[in-house]
């Protein structure tokens, strides 16, 4: 085996708190407010990867590995980790005197536990990240041995505490995971501990004491404000009442204004390790999505650039290809796939629909369909009315639906109730981790979050998913989804939107926010407030 060293902050002179004017402006105490918006359905990171659940779990439960700006491993709950020459064997070695918030120690059985019970059964993205996991040896209370089937050099890049949290077995094994009483009273290993949560008004968490890292964390308390109402939010950011907004709780037309206003500062940092796409998912079992051809024409009729622009205010990119392009540098993105415009092509959508025998009616109708949206804030609620204007012309009459995240969770991806989702997924750092859970077979996983809710299946695809996610040769795993991108892009169950640019505003008496890869969805732990 030979040793893989995980750089530590030190070894990297990391910006915020290692440089010496900002180390002298270190203060302990403090507590952040900062918006969480919408409420989460649960605290339960393990079961799902709902955006309000990463804004807060990160805080208490952490991951083995943590990643800088730049995407290099750092050292969390593992200290140091090995891989053997035939990369089937990673070792990982954790931390000393890590203790749970209840004050049981956290052990390697705490990881095997985790990656083989939980996280490889009921996480949306897990049995992905960890398929090639087939045990985890635990030879000693410090030591987690993970055997794989096949080498996965992915997997070190979801190792993250929003990604992969690790839980505590002593409170979860012979329980139901997804109904135990942990789900909305987290324990964790982490800096801040599970202090209250009232409902529609905050979640509160307090200072881990007896966190495992010397003199973190900094600040005594975080509070997580939600705020339904997106200029009520703004409002309390420019009064100070919270001091942090990240994933677009503060709106684009009020981020691009405060941008320019003394005592904020906004930002694109801390998203690098999620690659977010908007997108359209379809019920591609029932009529009128089950025809791949009214799947494309909406792909056609929609203007991704006025969304971008108008909606977002110039944040993002037309996406064109199942994959985003941000995966250009490793040769798996292709450019340019069929049925994506930057532009409307209405003369083409309407000749797709024609050509497949999807005519219109006397009035002008070729089908209807309720356009579920994602309850994330006011940009998808007028993001969802530009569509239903947009789809009209040709022929596609739209109602749109606007729930609470629990109710819109359960339609979606336990009831399978919905014809059309507007919804946004994490690519991450490799399609493997991101990408596949929405196309796969075996991704149709009714009641888990964020996988193949349209329940597209196609045999020869899932074939191709199987070898880009064991090929080791650049070349060929670039052929390989240069293949997969062309099936989508023909079949197009998901109709990709746009690459997002999200924005985070805050108050610069908040610093060290932004230390992790991770941003909103990172611990918080050497976040601190200035005078």
């Amino acid at each position: 085996m030979h040793f893989r060293p995980i750089l530590s902050a030190v070894a990297l002179g990391l910006g915020i708190t290692l440089s010496s004017g900002a180390a002298m402006a270190q203060k302990a105490g403090g507590t952040l407010v900062y918006i969480v918006q919408p409420e989460p359905p649960s605290l339960a990171s393990y079961l799902s990867t709902s955006g309000p659940i990463g804004l807060v779990a990160p805080k208490i439960y952490e991951g083995l590995l943590d990643y800088d700006n730049d995407l290099n491993i750092l050292p969390s709950l593992a200290a140091s980790y090995e891989v053997s020459e035939d990369g089937k064997t990673v070792t990982f070695k954790l931390q000393e005197g890590v203790k749970w918030h209840d004050g049981e120690p956290f052990t390697s059985a705490d990881v095997q536990f985790t990656i083989m019970e939980v996280l490889k059964k009921v996480h949306p993205r897990g049995p992905n990240s960890f398929r090639e996991v087939t045990s985890i040896d635990t030879p000693d209370a410090l030591t987690a041995v993970f055997n794989l089937a096949n080498p996965a050099p992915y997997m070190l890049r979801a190792m993250s505490g929003y990604e992969s949290p690790i839980v505590p077995k002593h409170l979860l094994e012979g329980t139901d995971v997804r109904s135990a009483d942990l789900v909305n009273n987290p324990v964790g290993t982490g800096p801040f501990k599970f202090n209250e949560w009232k409902k529609g008004q905050y979640i509160r968490l307090d200072k881990n004491e007896d966190y495992w890292k010397e003199g973190l964390p900094y600040l005594d308390r975080l509070v997580g404000r939600f705020i339904p109402d997106a200029s009520t939010r703004t409002a309390a950011m420019e009064n100070g009442e919270v001091m942090y907004g990240a994933y677009g709780a503060i709106p684009n037309i009020d981020a691009v204004r405060l941008r320019d206003t003394d005592g904020f500062s906004v930002t694109t940092d801390g998203y690098s390790m999620i690659n977010p796409v908007s997108l359209i998912e379809f019920d591609t079992t029932e009529p009128p999505f089950d025809n791949p051809a009214m799947r494309k024409a909406i792909s056609l009729a929609l203007d991704r650039s006025f969304l971008i622009e108008n909606i977002w205010f110039g944040y993002g990119k037309p996406a064109t290809s199942a994959l985003s392009s941000n995966f250009a540098p490793t040769g798996l993105y292709k450019d340019p796939m069929p049925n994506y415009v930057a532009n409307a092509d209405l003369d083409a959508a309407k000749k797709m629909l024609d050509d497949a025998g999807i005519t219109a009616g006397a009035d002008g109708v070729r089908a209807k369909a309720v356009l579920d949206l994602i309850p994330y804030g006011e940009d998808w609620r007028r993001a969802g009315e530009y569509m239903k204007q947009a789809l009209a012309p040709i022929g596609i009459e739209v109602e749109l639906r606007y729930e609470d995240v629990p109710t819109w969770l359960k339609r979606i991806y336990h009831n399978y109730d919905f014809a059309m989702n507007v919804n946004y997924f994490y690519q991450l750092s490799d399609p493997v981790l991101g990408v596949h859970r929405h196309y796969g077979t075996d991704q149709i996983r009714q009641g888990t979050h964020f996988v193949n809710s349209s329940r597209y299946s196609n045999p020869k695809l899932d074939d191709l998913l199987s070898s880009g996610a064991q090929e080791a040769d650049a070349t060929k795993r670039a052929e390989i989804y240069g293949g997969i991108q062309k099936i989508l892009a023909d079949d197009m169950p998901v109709v990709n939107l746009f690459e997002m640019q999200f924005l985070t505003v805050y108050n610069d008496k908040f610093q060290g926010h932004d230390n992790s890869a991770l941003g909103a969805y990172g611990s918080f732990s050497e976040a601190y407030l200035t005078e």
